[in-house]
């Protein structure tokens, strides 16, 4: 229960920091593909720049994850076909609904109605790819599978699958 209530507090802060920066803002989101701002850039850098500083420290220290107690660490992986792909997918759903999935939940959350079409098409594009994952021989179930065969979860050292 400790990880869910962990989760759901992580999760209730990164939208609101969401929000707050404006990164729900379909207009902040424009902006800065049509390269007219630098807000949303320089957002993700300090936060890249936050993480990276933060995860190396962690793991020199070698520091436990709080929510599961297990170790920090990662190996790095090269990355596939599958990496770009996806990275294509991805970048091409934020330019036609200028949003992602952190937003839209966050969308969702503040109430704004046509947050809940891009939901849709977020769940029917992960829905498609299970189905397109399952193997031909085991039935379909409305239950998603723990782990999708083929799909990277990370090496993290220690990680609980």
């Amino acid at each position: 229960m400790r990880p869910r209530l962990g989760g759901l507090g992580l999760g209730l802060v990164f939208g609101v920091v969401l929000a707050w920066s404006g990164m729900t803002s379909p207009q902040v989101v424009r902006e800065a593909l049509l390269f007219e701002r630098s807000y949303l850039f320089l957002f993700f850098a300090s936060a890249v720049l936050v993480a990276s500083v933060g995860l190396a420290l962690l793991r020199r220290l070698r520091a436990r994850a709080l929510l599961v107690d297990a170790p920090i660490g990662w190996r790095p992986e090269r990355p596939a076909r599958r990496h770009i792909i996806g990275s294509l997918l991805f970048g091409i759903g934020w330019g036609i609904c200028d949003s992602c999935p952190g937003p839209i939940a966050t969308q969702v959350g503040q109430g704004i109605a046509w947050g809940l079409f891009t939901l849709a098409g977020v769940l029917l594009g992960v829905y498609a790819f299970l189905r397109r994952e399952q193997p031909e021989t085991e039935p379909a179930t409305d239950r998603l599978p723990a782990r999708v065969p083929g799909l990277s979860y990370g090496s993290a050292v220690g990680a609980q699958p």
